[in-house]
């Protein structure tokens, strides 16, 4: 008999064996028993062509009537059409590129044929249905009685191996089957009333009704989630029992002298916060925290005072930041804030003072052996920079706090990789303006404590969102180009956001084949800024901002647009994060729909930052009932971060949430999604601390399962890159 981890090449043979690892990466039968149906089709009942009704799932028992095969003229490829009878009507069959199946379904060939029904050209017809064929001289009705009566399952299918081919391989695997030890305690599965893993495998693959398919459902969905909160929290306990420096608040140092020259009151949620991770830096082993708030809520100031704190107790810290832009912003911001607390060395300086330094891969290089030999002697307590900090030449003297700016943009390696340049494990504050469902915050960063600053600084203005259907109202857009003239004339600056550089470039070109966009019709910086300097905004101070530009040139333009030497900047999304200019009050995002969600309210939350309201405009040709349009319809109806982080998650598949797909491994998750599973993955999460409270060495099956995905590591649950 065999186990899961038996290889499918004894029981499928060679042929099919390399086919289903071709496809998928599949060697073992635990991999294959793990390939889920996606539904199942009800067999009971075959259908009458003529009955049959768009929109209908059937299946019908029909003859071959005639079949051809035809090129297509608009694109590459070729169509199938097969008519097929049952005696008393026709129905058409389609396939895509798929011309070998007309040697299957030959003229008199009858078979079993299951799917959609649509209608195409006013005739009703199948779109790629599942079919298996009746063997010649077969006793038709002893075909049907094996063929329906069931709920059989569909399965991801290809042409190569379709659903009723993965149906039969997988019969075989369960037949070869010896019984499942099944690693779960059976405390937590009779209390959750969750049938054993073999019975849970069985009755997935081949149930006998609806119900026994939804508790294996549920089963092996709890599987995913608990092991996931099980290996998250273990390596929280882990890291937990690493030594580290405690770097704790100390009295008359930097901090203190900080805190006395802030020009403003931290927010009550700022305190909070802040006092959380004073509590960790104070501990001997490493902080993890992840520190989330919405666009403006001040969490840069609450990272300078961790980094402070560290620098009093004679460390270093480093700031990670995804853009160069963004990292230039974030010295700007911080000279500004620490005053001459930040001219560390400088004549007249403060004995408690320090310096900021910039490392990025742009740099000239004596800038770069300047801003080297600053971080490796330790002159420098706050090191920012971009992937750049990562390479091998740059080095510290003492490096006791990470800072990840924007987490999302920088995978697990890349931080540990900076972490391999402290002598003693240092202390990690990962932050993000992307507000965070608490299941997400569960399921992708569960090894982190999270805090949240949900309330805003005194004196943020309120920002107006609305959306500008070109289509429907072509003249709203000159009404937008208007307003950001009055803007300027009283005093004012705004940004235009484009989605491109430049016009057509091969990358978007390629895309928009896929998409079947126009790629002339997007909106593009190199394009729409002269059109306005000499058009609409002719005699407005306008200058573009795009990643191709030099670090100089863009360093030089910010400055500008700060100093309000420039009115109106037409950028990219280069300014989507961390850029500070108070003076700016509108913005206009064109073709607003090719954003998503939370990129749209991240943008936003450039204007608004002073002492006067923000208007954003959402420039969209989407039409009015498009998915695309309701999007930009949520995102102008509220500016709650957390309420469009959810609707952003449903919009989007849950791969982009938990990360790349890891096919064929046993650890993927394929079942869980992190909204309509909440509340599992909270009682997951339970279940698993309360495991590791009680020791896992009493449950040797399930250290065996935790074991094989921390050994695994290219099948990681989650890659939080």
């Amino acid at each position: 008999m065999a186990t899961l981890d038996s290889k499918l090449v004894g029981v499928l043979g060679d042929r099919t064996t390399k086919v289903l690892r071709d496809l998928y990466g599949y060697m073992t039968i635990g991999d294959l028993l793990h390939h889920y149906p996606r539904r199942y089709l009800v067999r009971g009942e075959l259908s009458d062509i003529a009955e049959l009704q768009e929109g209908d799932e059937v299946t019908i028992l029909a003859e071959v009537f005639s079949s051809s095969n035809r090129r297509l003229h608009a694109r590459k490829g070729s169509i199938l059409e097969v008519i097929v009878t049952d005696g008393s009507a026709k129905l058409s069959l389609t396939f895509f590129n798929q011309a070998w199946r007309e040697k299957d379904l030959h003229i008199g060939r009858q078979a079993l044929f299951a799917g959609k029904v649509g209608v195409f050209n006013g005739k009703r017809q199948l779109a790629h249905p599942d079919y298996e064929l009746i063997p010649d001289g077969n006793d038709v009705d002893a075909a049907i009685d094996g063929f329906a009566g069931k709920y059989l399952p569909m399965y991801p299918a290809s042409a190569k191996m379709p659903s009723w081919k993965i149906a039969q391989c997988i019969k075989l695997a369960i037949d070869a089957l010896d019984e499942i030890p099944d690693f779960l305690p059976d405390s937590i599965r009779e209390e959750h009333g969750y049938p054993s893993l073999h019975q849970a495998l069985v009755q997935l693959h081949s149930p006998v009704d609806l119900e026994s398919a939804e508790k294996a459902r549920q089963r092996l969905t709890f599987d995913e989630a608990f092991l996931l909160q099980l290996l998250l929290l273990t390596r929280r306990k882990e890291l937990k029992n690493l030594d580290a420096v405690a770097r704790p608040a100390r009295t008359g140092g930097l901090l203190e002298a900080f805190d006395a020259t802030l020009p403003f009151e931290l927010t009550a949620g700022q305190r909070s916060v802040a006092a959380e991770i004073q509590s960790d830096l104070a501990e001997p082993h490493p902080m993890h925290r992840l520190l989330q708030g919405e666009v403006g809520s001040g969490k840069t100031v609450v990272a300078l005072r961790a980094m402070l704190t560290v620098i009093d107790n004679g460390g270093q810290a480093a700031l990670l930041a995804p853009t160069e832009v963004l990292a230039a912003q974030h010295v700007r911001t911080f000279e500004k804030l620490l005053g001459d607390l930040g001219q560390g060395g400088m004549l007249g300086s403060s004995e408690t003072s320090t310096q900021v330094t910039l490392i990025t891969g742009s740099q000239s290089a004596a800038q770069r052996k300047d801003a080297l030999a600053l971080a490796a002697s330790g002159n420098a307590g706050i090191v920012i920079g971009t992937h750049a900090l990562l390479g091998e030449s740059v080095e510290f003297s003492d490096l006791g706090l990470i800072v990840v700016d924007e987490q999302h943009r920088f995978g697990v390696e890349q931080r540990d990789s900076l972490k391999a340049k402290a002598q003693n494990p240092p202390h990690l504050l990962v932050m993000t303006a992307t507000p965070i469902p608490r299941t997400v915050a569960m399921t992708v960063f569960g090894d982190l404590d999270v805090s949240t600053l949900r309330e805003l600084p005194l004196g943020r203005q309120p920002i107006t969102t609305h959306v500008i259907p070109v289509l429907e109202k072509p003249t709203f857009l000159e009404r937008a180009w208007t307003r950001i003239r009055e803007e300027v004339s009283q005093g004012h600056q705004a940004y235009i956001v484009a989605p491109r550089i430049a016009a057509g470039t091969s990358e978007d070109a390629d895309m928009d084949f896929l998409m079947g966009e126009n790629s002339s019709e997007i909106t593009s910086v190199e394009v729409l800024g002269p059109e306005l300097s000499s058009g609409a905004l002719q005699g407005v101070k306008v200058a573009p901002l795009h990643g191709r530009q030099s670090t100089e040139l863009k360093d030089a333009t910010m400055r500008a647009f700060t100093a309000h030497e420039i009115d109106v900047l037409i950028s990219t999304t280069v300014i989507e994060v961390g850029v500070d200019v108070p003076n700016a009050t509108v913005m206009v995002i064109m073709d607003a729909d090719r954003f998503g969600v939370s990129q749209l309210h991240q943008l936003r939350g450039r204007v608004g930052r002073g002492t006067s309201p923000g208007l954003c405009l959402l420039v969209t040709s989407a039409p009015l009932e498009s998915p695309a349009r309701a999007r930009l319809d949520a995102v102008a109806g509220t500016v709650d971060g957390f309420e469009l982080s959810r609707i952003d998650l449903e919009q989007r598949r849950e791969g982009d949430v938990l990360g790349a797909s890891q096919s064929g491994s046993r650890s993927h998750l394929r079942l869980l999604r992190v909204l309509r599973d909440e509340s599992m993955i909270e009682q997951a999460r339970i279940d698993a601390s309360t495991i590791l409270d009680s020791g896992l060495s009493q449950f040797p099956l399930l250290a065996i399962e935790l074991a094989q995905i921390q050994a695994d590591a290219a099948a990681e649950y989650i890659d939080k890159a």
